[in-house]
């Protein structure tokens, strides 16, 4: 009697829905403090136990929060269709019990794995369902954490005055709830999106305060953002000392972070995680069948045959693991080659960066001695020199003047190849402006005893919208190239129709002569910095070499093409086409 009085006590605890739901949460508490400690593996198996708990008990509210929570882990570790699956199954339901609250966190989750997918709009969507959401529940954390995410998305699309709207409002709730890690996050973001709007006072303020907050609280992610950022800051306004100093910074504690990461996430991990998984269920099943073993021989029987079949299955795995180990070797070689190549890379831009850097400084400081050299030659020329000093005073001026195309052309360069030329349109006359280049050309021509034939397409309006400061650079710069490499010759222009759509006209260029010519040789390599037909055409003709190396870059920003062709002795074509 006393025994069937202690199995109905013993069961009744097992039922009680209230412990049950004690135990579910005290699963998902230490779920989410492995997830802190990038604990993955362990904080999915925690997941697991309490998702059978809350299913054997048919507890919906707990299975929505658990999928969700199980979504967000899958977003980390960068599974995203699985984090989608268990993100529909939350939201299926949360929305069947009317459970609000999750359910918005359940969107911002879906929002932040779009983002991670780089389906901008879906991801706004999701971030403004979770806002309404958070909204009607008053949920004031939530809603900073959503706004923050959605003001990320609008920088993504580079609609910089939406970000900063949705990313003040995150720093003044964050400020208002004391909500230290959104609060440190958003001020990093200002400062991000008030250095691209070129207000790098305030950008350097907030970045700065974010950045303090995150040291203080020991917010890693965000202060290797807060690196990155100032590194920009710091890049604009020309200060390049400190942008080198925070982006070397940036570099260490992004490598640090990685490697916890890959720590945590490695295929040795895993399968450990599998093992000790493995061997915790190989116990408990062994204590299950050695208590059924006092019942009856039978019971011993199957014990046996059960231990025998799980040591079976035990050797097998350890068997995999082995024959696993070559390739995970192989793996980790691999991730530690990937690690250098991205340090390299970093190493390489960080070169690239500094070298754009010293050139825009050091051309733009030559520059303004060279104005002086140049202006005081023309008026010591003007001014009736003697007869002695005039070659003197001409040589210094053509010197100047040499010298300051060359840093100009330096200066193009270096703006091409850091992307900071932008296309800019309006409307102009495209025969006209050809014209003017030709009459403006014409003496130099004259010279040389070159006559220029300039054709234009009688199909061709003559009134377009384009950029035409960078097309008269690049005719300029190709007839400049004919007229200085032809001797008692011609050049022809032309300008010719190949495709229409609507008012949207497709147009080739050509600059023709029949001047010395390119060999074959040196034509591969004709629109590289600094190249040249050869020494000998150096040293009878000049120039810098770097002429047709910024037309190529101009023609690629207008999103066009530059064809060559020409043979020795007989001239050159350059084919120029804008679709």
């Amino acid at each position: 009697m006393l025994l069937s009085i202690t199995l109905f006590s013993q069961n009744t605890i097992e039922e009680d829905p209230e412990i049950i739901q004690n135990n579910i949460d005290y699963y998902i508490e230490q779920s989410q403090k492995d997830i802190e400690n990038f604990n993955y593996f362990e904080a999915q198996k925690t997941l697991d136990e309490a998702l059978d708990l809350a299913q054997n008990s048919d507890n919906k509210k707990s299975i929505g929060l658990i999928q969700s929570i199980k979504g967000k882990l899958h977003l980390i570790i960068e599974e995203e269709d699985d984090a989608i699956k268990a993100l529909n199954s939350a939201i299926e339901m949360q929305r069947i019990i009317n459970d609000n609250k999750n359910l918005g966190r359940s969107y911002k989750t879906f929002g932040d794995v779009y983002m991670a997918k780089q389906n901008i709009y879906q991801a706004l969507d999701s971030y403004r369902a979770a806002k309404s959401k958070f909204e009607e529940e008053e949920l004031e954390a939530d809603l900073a954490e959503t706004l923050l995410a959605e003001g990320n998305a609008y920088i993504a699309l580079k609609n910089y005055r939406k970000a900063r709207e949705l990313t003040e409002q995150a720093v003044a709730i964050s400020r208002k709830e004391n909500l230290l890690n959104t609060l440190s996050s958003a001020l990093v973001n200002h400062g991000k999106i008030y250095n691209i709007l070129n207000d790098h006072q305030k950008a350097l303020d907030f970045t700065k305060e974010g950045l303090e907050i995150a040291k203080a609280n020991s917010f890693k992610t965000i202060e290797n953002e807060g690196f990155l950022v100032l590194s920009d800051i710091y890049e604009s306004t020309n200060d390049f000392k400190l942008a080198t100093n925070y982006l070397k910074a940036h570099i260490k504690l992004s490598d640090s972070l990685r490697a916890v990461k890959r720590a945590n996430l490695s295929p040795e991990k895993r399968i450990q995680f599998l093992i000790n998984d493995q061997i915790e269920s190989n116990k408990k099943q062994q204590a299950e069948l050695e208590e059924a073993n006092s019942k009856n021989d039978l019971s011993t029987l199957i014990s046996i045959l059960s231990v025998a079949l799980i040591t079976i299955l035990s050797l097998l795995t350890l068997s995999l693991y082995k024959n696993n180990n070559i390739r995970l070797k192989t793996n980790n070689m691999l991730h530690k080659k990937n690690n250098e190549l991205i340090v390299a890379k970093e190493k390489a831009e960080l070169a690239s960066k500094t070298k754009a850097n010293f050139l825009s400084t050091v051309t733009h400081e030559l520059r303004t001695p060279l104005y002086a050299v140049t202006g005081l030659s023309n008026m010591l020329l003007d001014e009736d020199p003697k007869p002695e000093q005039i070659q003197h005073l001409k040589s210094l001026k053509f010197s100047g003047d040499y010298l300051l195309t060359f840093i100009n052309d330096i200066l193009q360069i270096n703006k091409i190849e850091a992307n900071k030329v932008e296309v800019e349109s309006e409307p102009f006359n495209l025969k006209k402006k050809i014209n003017n280049i030709v009459l403006a050309l014409n003496n130099s021509a004259l010279d040389n005893n070159i006559t220029i034939h300039f054709e234009y397409d009688k199909d061709l309006p003559e009134n377009f919208i384009a950029d035409q400061l960078k097309i008269s650079q690049i005719l300029i710069n190709l007839i400049g190239n004919s007229i200085k490499f032809t001797k008692d010759g011609d050049i022809w222009i032309r300008v010719y129709k190949i495709g229409q759509e609507n008012d949207i006209y497709n147009l080739r260029f050509e600059v023709e002569d029949n001047g010395i010519g390119i060999t074959k040789e040196k034509q591969d390599n004709m629109f590289e910095s600094f190249s040249q037909g050869s020494i000998q055409i150096n040293r009878k003709y000049g120039g810098t070499g770097l002429g047709l190396s910024i037309v190529k870059g101009l023609i690629e920003i207008l999103k066009g093409k530059i064809y060559l062709q020409s043979e020795l002795g007989k001239g050159t074509t350059f084919s120029l086409k804008f679709l």
